[in-house]
């Protein structure tokens, strides 16, 4: 159920791939998952009907996170206790990632691209391993792979829950081996109360990586070194400060790309020259490299090679260049919480530093269109010269007092030297945008969206517009 969603689709190629025969339904059946779906002999049906269910009578129902109850598949199944169903975290902790060594990629940033790393650096280094990646990589060319079954299984680790009627975090059901903590932030506002509440689903994970595994640490992070002591476990720091096991060196960019070295306990591990931005992606890359070599070699990480991250093409929506033009360079992003806009304006500060920066951003994830992260939100937007504020996504279904306040962060934005602008639908922001840096004022400018969904189509038409279609 929901299986045209990116990991819910993936995860039903795996099923596929491990022999099982398999379909599904959804809502709204699109491509590409859907075509890729069909290719994999998967059927797809649109909409639910429970009618349907009870008649092809599955062994098993896998209910996605998106439902809820009021699906009358759901209904259906609880009424009638006719079939057995679980969660997709379930299902995967069953069927695919029992008696591998899993490798769980956490954190509130960079879980896609350090799963998609991981992953690369894995293959490229001589393995065969299996993957599950929620995003759509360019590397590795597929977002899930069964691999061979005595190889390492690479796996994005969410904190968000597992269903609605299983309510841990999705990471709980996926027995790592290795568990990576790239970061640890406030987020999902509908699922959490606070930071605290946070932290204690990350240390719930932690208690369940074996002794003879390891937890991967962001050195550098605030929250992170507030989780207790792991005596129970080995654990390792990675980041840019002398106390980390794993350290980034000497990192720079421009606006062909970054570079930066490692190094492993003191001593030179190699460099990367790549194409990939920002000392997040660094970071990022920092912590695939180790948890791929502590895979291979669990006294030396270093046994897998970085040369290999110099030809890494990055994972789609994540700073993703849609248009290069002389004067205007258009990014889109899946940024939705304010340190990933901080991290990647501050960025793209530097890689294009003779450049209007502009940034678009829609108030869009359950957690951004309210005013639970508001003030950081004005903080990092704050670093662009000009910001363009979207629709705030459901707006209808929150009280004023709860709903992002787009007047308060224009104020903000203006008191603060930023240009801001806002319009009543994404439509009509559109429009705005157009009038005010197509074809611009001479001066070269980058446009950036952020959104973790569509913005109503606005970056597609946007970048038809750059380049001179109708």
């Amino acid at each position: 159920m929901g299986i045209c969603g990116t990991a819910m689709g993936n995860a039903a190629l795996l099923a596929r791939a491990a022999g099982h025969e398999v379909s599904g339904a959804d809502a709204g059946v699109y491509p590409p998952m859907s075509d890729v779906l069909a290719e994999a002999g998967i059927t797809v049906h649109e909409g639910y009907d429970a009618e349907r269910l009870a008649q092809l009578a599955p062994d098993l129902v896998v209910v996605g996170n998106a439902m809820s109850r009021g699906n009358p598949e759901v209904e259906w199944l609880l009424e009638s206790r006719a079939l057995r169903f679980t969660s997709l975290p379930a299902l995967l902790a069953e069927t695919v990632l029992a008696g591998r060594r899993n490798l769980v990629i956490c954190g509130t940033h960079g879980k896609t691209t350090t799963t998609s790393m991981t992953a690369f650096l894995l293959r490229e280094n001589g393995c065969d391993p299996g993957f599950l990646i929620g995003g759509v990589p360019l590397d590795p060319p597929v977002g899930q792979h069964l691999g061979a079954l005595d190889d390492p299984f690479v796996i994005e680790g969410d904190e968000y829950d597992s269903a609605f009627f299983d309510k841990r975090s999705k990471f709980i059901h996926y027995a790592p081996h290795i568990a990576v903590l790239n970061n640890l932030e406030f987020d999902h506002a509908d699922i959490f109360r606070d930071l605290v509440d946070v932290e204690r689903t990350f240390r719930h994970l932690t208690r369940i990586v074996p002794r003879n595994g390891f937890v991967l640490l962001n050195g550098d992070d605030a929250n992170l070194a507030k989780l207790d002591d792991m005596p129970w476990t080995q654990v390792l720091r990675v980041g840019v400060g002398e106390h980390n096991d794993v350290r980034i060196v000497d990192f720079a960019e421009s606006g062909t790309g970054a570079s930066f070295g490692l190094q492993w306990r003191g001593r030179d591990w190699g460099r990367v020259e790549w194409v990939i931005a920002g000392l997040f992606n660094a970071r990022n890359a920092a912590m695939a490299a180790t948890a791929a070599g502590l895979a291979l070699n669990p006294e030396d990480p270093t046994v897998v090679s970085l040369a290999p991250l110099a030809k890494f093409r990055g994972v789609r929506r994540r700073q993703e260049i849609r248009v290069q033009q002389e004067k205007l360079v258009v990014i889109e992003d899946f940024g939705h919480h304010p340190t990933a806009l901080d991290q990647t304006l501050r960025s793209l500060r530097a890689r294009y530093p003779e450049y209007v920066l502009t940034a678009v951003f829609e108030p869009r994830s359950n957690t951004a269109r309210t005013r639970a992260l508001e003030e950081p939100f004005m903080h990092a937007l704050a670093l662009a010269d000009e910001v363009y504020l979207g629709a705030v996504n459901r707006a209808e279904r929150l009280s004023e007092a709860e709903r992002f306040n787009r007047e308060a962060v224009m104020a903000y934005l203006t008191g603060h030297g930023t240009e801001a602008h806002t319009a009543e639908t994404n439509g009509k922001l559109l429009v705005k945008l157009e009038v005010s840096t197509l074809p611009g004022d001479g001066k070269p400018r980058v446009v950036v969206f952020f959104t973790n969904g569509s913005f109503d189509g606005i970056i597609d038409a946007f970048v038809k517009m750059a380049a001179g279609e109708s």
